[in-house]
């Protein structure tokens, strides 16, 4: 089975690049996905998982942000043959503010425009860009609404918070939280997510779309996440308990996982210990 990543440089991809023994069609691998010559090359592969995307959420760059998350991903998808697998990485904030209704989300939480940014809102155009196209072209898709995923550092790569966390903690650094530590997430180490891109690739499947998170199992807030980083690393964390970040949207986020295990048969394998223990 050969595989690309797409953005296979970045801080999930490089990752995902290893796990699979994956090629990579990124800008620092001096590929483009706005250039249709550079996405010929997914006419080679059997799998494409597509990362590639411009993570900005600033209005004033909403022309960019859209091209590049939108455009993109159609550009990759005419290239592919027939039967291949396509994985388009979503996001959960495309759920916005309607998450906080929900104890675990699902699929059906409402996607009506709440605010949400311009990076969320081109994910979701791309969502529909992917589920028209690959039924046109006969192409089997996914679509992954990604909770929290974490990896070890990279070279040249910004971590998510819970990586963040982790160098702050490493380098005996302050660490601002939100809301003052309440917001609750589930977090998923990104071996997870390999096995989540590998249990669609295996299934029978043609189409389909799945909240891909940690669950209930590996949620927690974020002041017990950063107890949890304490506990496996035995480092103290310096909060700065006088300036705490503004109350985040949604203030709680868990991923219902209920469907991509009765579909794909996929759940978490790695518990927080081992998971946060790979970022020390």
């Amino acid at each position: 089975m050969k595989v690309l990543v797409t953005g296979g440089s970045g801080y999930l991809g490089t990752h995902l690049v290893r796990h699979f023994g994956a090629d990579d069609l990124s800008r620092r691998s001096g590929r483009d996905v706005l250039y249709e010559t550079d996405c010929s090359m997914a006419a080679d592969h059997d799998v494409v998982i597509h990362l590639a995307a411009e993570m900005d959420r600033s209005p004033e760059n909403a022309d960019s942000i859209f091209r590049t998350n939108t455009e993109g991903a159609v550009n990759v998808l005419m290239h592919m043959r027939e039967n291949a697998v396509f994985i388009l990485a979503s996001t959960k904030d495309v759920y916005g503010r309607f998450a906080d209704n929900y104890d675990a989300v699902p699929e059906t939480c409402p996607t009506a425009y709440a605010g949400q940014s311009p990076l969320e809102w081109s994910k979701l155009i791309a969502e529909r860009y992917v589920e028209y196209y690959t039924h046109q072209l006969n192409i089997r898709s996914c679509i992954f609404r990604l909770s929290t995923v974490y990896a070890p550092y990279s070279e040249g790569n910004l971590p998510n918070f819970v990586g963040h966390y982790a160098r702050q903690i490493n380098l005996g650094e302050r660490i601002r939280l939100p809301g003052g530590g309440r917001p609750r997430r589930d977090i998923l180490h990104v071996n997870d997510l390999a096995s989540a891109c590998e249990a669609f690739t295996d299934s029978a499947i043609r189409h389909g779309l799945y909240n891909i998170g940690g669950g209930s199992a590996n949620a927690l807030t974020l002041r017990e996440l950063v107890t949890k980083m304490e506990e496996v690393s035995g480092l103290e964390a310096l909060i700065d308990e006088g300036h705490p970040l503004p109350d985040p949207v949604p203030m709680n986020y868990v991923t219902d996982i209920t469907l991509a295990d009765h579909e794909l048969g996929w759940r978490p394998k790695i518990g927080l210990k081992d998971g946060l223990q790979t970022l020390f």
